[in-house]
């Protein structure tokens, strides 16, 4: 398959590849150069629970998570 690289350095990766291998905007990938004219690309993996935080604080239900009530670990 054919692609063009744009006056920014830009490879547009064809709408079918993305399609197949779920590719989305804003994924980041590796690229190594195997040779002259011969490079690849790797998609990156991210790491797990990325973003658990933040899906946690924004829970829309206020008082979702409560405190509760537990021993020092002082007296252990």
């Amino acid at each position: 398959m054919k692609t063009t690289i744009s006056s920014k350095g830009q490879i547009v990766l064809p709408a079918e590849f993305r399609k197949q291998d779920q590719i989305e905007p804003g994924q980041e990938f590796d690229v190594e150069r195997l040779d002259r004219g011969e490079y690849r690309f790797v998609r990156r993996t991210k790491p797990p629970n990325e973003g658990l935080v933040d899906w946690l604080l924004s829970c829309p239900e206020k008082g979702f998570f409560t405190s509760i009530e537990s021993e020092s670990t002082d007296t252990l």
